[in-house]
């Protein structure tokens, strides 16, 4: 095996796009909190096209808050990577040169800190998921009880949480008499920035007033929508990719042609021409971002459980049945009853755009994957919707379906009778549910206001239509339910 590295870079075939800038003349701009396939695959993509076009500011140095693989995976390469561009049988291979290194926080959580209060860093962007935030996904506030958080709360000497790092870090730049770094999220979260900024804040103000009072006068937390799928990687894609270029990428990233980063027009200093390099900078980015959670997203929430109940592996395998694309298209049908779309978004022509994405065969997107964390993200991709429509007194027959899928796979097994793990941070609150009958199980999750707003809890048109649509699962089965209903 030949491993990817800055010296065997230099043997890749001209089919693989590269670099035309020197490495060792960046400078590090960007601290990436939560590096994944998704960062490496979207946003770094825009920073290297900063640094392809000479403007050598933008090198990124990501950090892992929690796991030793990432940085154990890119390291022996140099921080170099691959990321390949799927299309039906056509692959584009980008040699990407943008990560500088990588931090792991718990091992050195200060070092981490000083790198975001560097006079040079400009820019921290996050992605770590919903609950990388320590917020209640209902209401806002900080989760007190999470240990991670408590311990930040308690002191910041060795941050643990996102807000913690980013806290202590414009202390340290407030001290040294900078100004603070734009914070962007890039997470898959209504209101982003501002959920972002009221952590902070509050976690600030928990430490010191003036410190609150600065980042709030001071610092900038725009709003933003990012849109790429980026399935997980596999060994069999590093075993094509090497046969294809000669060495084995270890920390490869495989995506779709597709790819949209909307951020709102904030920042508190230095970036990149964001606009040349095709981000969206707007005034509103609400309608953007509730567009794509909403069509995007929702609708994969509905295929990840109805597809995984039904034994369904990948997202384009479900698109691919007659039923299960009825099922998405009405699912939209009622979801873009609910938006205020904005003027450059034609919603039938990204209605046909994300049907032709969901599928692209090449990307194997597996549901399971998607159904991950699924109590953070039903708020704003089904249940939002779904309050609409019901305060307009529509129908919500397919949102619905979608919320009781995922009531159903709380019980942690599928149609077949196979046991899964429900990978969610309120599993222990959803999990169980099994063993009582549909209306029972219907009532006892309705109860979760983590989850569901009261106004939903209490609704009982959206109760029936949960405990009818739950009760045809356990029945009948994912398959044929969609079948019977959309079929």
């Amino acid at each position: 095996m030949i491993l990817l590295d800055p010296v065997t870079a230099n043997t890749l075939p001209p089919s693989v796009t590269r670099p035309n800038y020197d490495r060792d003349q960046v400078r590090t701009g960007v601290v990436h909190l939560g590096l994944g396939a998704f960062h490496k695959a979207h946003q770094a993509m825009i920073f290297e096209a900063a640094l392809d076009s000479g403007d050598l500011r933008w090198g990124v140095l990501g950090a892992s808050l929690r796991s030793r693989g990432v940085r154990d995976q890119l390291a022996p390469q140099g921080a170099l990577y691959t990321v390949n561009v799927r299309d039906g049988e056509e692959v584009r291979t980008r040699l990407v040169g943008a990560l500088q290194g990588v931090l792991v926080a718990p091992e050195d959580p200060a070092r981490l800190v000083e790198a975001m209060a560097a006079a040079e860093t400009h820019i921290v962007t996050l992605t770590v998921t919903e609950k990388g935030y320590k917020l209640d996904p209902a209401a806002g506030a900080l989760i007190h009880d999470d240990p991670d958080l408590a311990a930040d709360l308690k002191s910041l000497e060795k941050p643990r949480t996102a807000p913690g790092f980013i806290v202590a870090a414009l202390a340290k730049r407030r001290a040294a008499g900078l100004r603070p770094f734009t914070t962007i999220s890039c997470d898959n979260l209504p209101n982003n920035g501002k959920r972002l900024r009221e952590a902070v804040l509050a976690l600030a103000a928990h430490h010191d007033m003036d410190l609150r009072d600065w980042i709030a006068a001071e610092g900038a937390f725009p709003e933003t929508m990012v849109d790429r799928i980026v399935p997980a990687t596999e060994e069999a894609d590093i075993g094509v990719l090497e046969a294809q270029i000669g060495v084995t990428d270890r920390a490869m990233v495989k995506t779709e042609p597709f790819t949209q980063w909307v951020i709102e027009d904030k920042f508190a200093g230095e970036r990149p021409d964001f606009a040349a390099f095709g981000v969206q900078l707007t005034d509103a980015v609400a309608p953007w971002e509730a567009a794509k959670l909403r069509l995007l997203n929702g609708a994969h929430s509905g295929i990840a459980y109805l597809g995984g109940l039904a034994g369904i592996e990948f997202v384009h395998e479900f698109v691919a049945l007659p039923a299960g694309r009825a099922f998405v298209e009405a699912l939209w049908d009622e979801a873009a009853e609910t938006l205020s779309p904005p003027s450059g978004l034609d919603v039938p022509a990204y209605r046909t755009a994300l049907m032709a994405r969901f599928a692209n065969s090449a990307l194997n997107h597996r549901n399971r994957q998607i159904a991950m964390d699924g109590s953070q993200k039903l708020p704003q991709r089904l249940l939002a919707p779904v309050l609409a429509r019901l305060e307009q007194g529509k129908k919500v027959d397919a949102l619905a379906l979608a919320v009781a899928a995922w009531m159903r796979w709380q019980e942690g097994v599928d149609d077949s009778r196979a046991a899964f793990v429900v990978d969610d941070p309120l599993a222990p609150r959803t999990a169980g549910s099994g063993n009582l009958p549909p209306g029972g199980a219907v009532a006892g999750l309705l109860a979760i206001d983590a989850i569901f707003p009261r106004e939903l809890a209490e609704d009982d048109g959206f109760r029936r239509a949960l405990t009818g649509a739950l009760s045809a699962l356990r029945e009948k089965g994912a398959r044929a339910t969609i079948e019977d209903r959309f079929g």
